[in-house]
């Protein structure tokens, strides 16, 4: 076992419920829980870590990997899995500040949860059955996009009968054989770049194609040709909501080919998730999640793009027979059911006046004040006005 391995196995037993472990010169060795950064207290005492033990550390992690190294040296940063034995995965990303090194380990999960062990609403589960089209889930960094695709997937697995090919950057959930038939790939292991592994996975006869993250328009192109063509794509964007999302696809080709895009993508875009995490009352996170599926106002607003009156928050506002639900809908149940604060609902609203008249509502059901302001003056001046002139 290696310095690294020992390391780790300190960390786990100590900090079992980690997210993520991050490794900076001037810090000691910090662990996140629940979204907020906490020092390791190791054996031997480290107050702040120098680039020459942020260097051993990431090198130990590269194991002699050359293609990881070569990126490392020749752009920055460079992206590789590791495993302590049978007893975690982590995703980890190695860059460069300031002529030393830096390490943020991920923690994966090794079991794969469902959609109910997530608490995420059950109509996530229809998006596996779509037949082909393209599905997309989206937010920032470490809002659970993988977890939630994950969840789609071992539905998948549990119900269809089909050849399913991930192509992910790294392996984050191991899916074993069950109704369906998986296989993964890693990239930098097994395919060189998304679109080149999307282009090869159309060759493989799979019925479901994840792709780890549509990072540019090859991989757009090539995941909607895939569409097209009969196959459902599963993939994630960095974008906060599905008028968003839309716009950055849109955006990522020429002037001249926008109606063609649009076009395409109205066809054959099937589902558009966005995920955030809010803080818990008591401690962790909970999922918000706005849910924008196919119909002709959505469409529509695709094709033409967001009108006033047409705007993808109105559609899917408007679209609670078919499941749909904004952020705010989804921030107010969070609410309403206790797991936010006030706070937290109307920091991570997205129409502020809305979420609100929301919290007004859900105090009026309780028979809570909504407001703090009573007994002006000028009320009782004009009661005192009223008894003496007996009225």
């Amino acid at each position: 076992m290696n310095e690294v391995d020992s390391l780790l196995n300190f960390i786990l037993d100590h900090h079992p419920n980690i997210s993520d472990i991050n490794v900076s010169v001037g810090k000691p060795i910090q662990v996140e829980v629940d979204g907020e950064l906490i020092p390791v207290n190791l054996p031997t005492p480290i107050r702040q870590l120098t680039p020459y033990q942020t260097e051993i550390f990431a090198l130990q992690l590269l194991r002699k990997d050359r293609r990881a190294t070569r990126l490392l040296l020749e752009e920055g940063s460079t992206d590789i899995s590791y495993a302590v034995a049978d007893r975690a995965r982590f995703r980890v990303n190695i860059f460069s500040g300031r002529g030393a090194y830096a390490v943020v380990m991920r923690r994966l999960a090794t079991h794969i949860p469902s959609v109910e062990e997530l608490r995420l609403p059950p109509i996530l589960d229809e998006m596996g059955m779509e037949k082909n089209g393209l599905v997309l889930v989206t937010g920032a960094t470490g809002t659970g996009k993988s977890s939630t695709l994950a969840a789609v997937l071992r539905k998948v697995n549990e119900t269809r009968s089909v050849h399913v090919v991930t192509l992910e950057d790294p392996i984050e959930f191991a899916h074993e054989h069950m109704q369906a038939t998986f296989n993964q790939r890693e990239l930098g292991l097994d395919f060189d770049t998304f679109d080149n592994g999307l282009r090869a996975a159309l060759r493989q006869a799979p019925k479901v194609i994840l792709v780890g993250e549509m990072r540019d328009r090859a991989t757009v192109e090539i995941a909607l040709h895939a569409a097209e063509t009969g196959h459902l794509v599963m993939s994630t964007l960095h974008t906060i909501d599905a008028g968003q999302t839309i716009n950055r696809i849109v955006g990522m080709f020429d002037h001249s080919e926008e109606q063609l895009i649009r076009l395409r993508l109205a066809a054959m875009l099937r589902w558009v998730v966005s995920q955030r995490l809010l803080p818990k009352v008591g401690g962790g996170r909970v999922a918000a999640l706005e849910i924008m599926r196919q119909n002709l106002r959505v469409q529509e607003s695709i094709l033409h793009g967001e009108v006033e009156g047409k705007m993808f928050y109105e559609i899917i506002d408007a679209g609670v027979s078919l499941s749909m639900q904004t952020f705010d809908t989804s921030i107010l149940n969070s609410y309403e059911s206790g797991l936010i604060s006030e706070e937290t609902a109307i920091a991570y609203a997205s129409q502020r006046s809305v979420v609100l008249r929301g919290i007004d509502r859900i105090k009026n059901a309780r028979g809570e004040k909504t407001t703090d302001v009573e007994g002006l003056a000028l009320d009782k001046d004009y009661e005192k006005r009223v008894t003496r002139n007996g009225r």
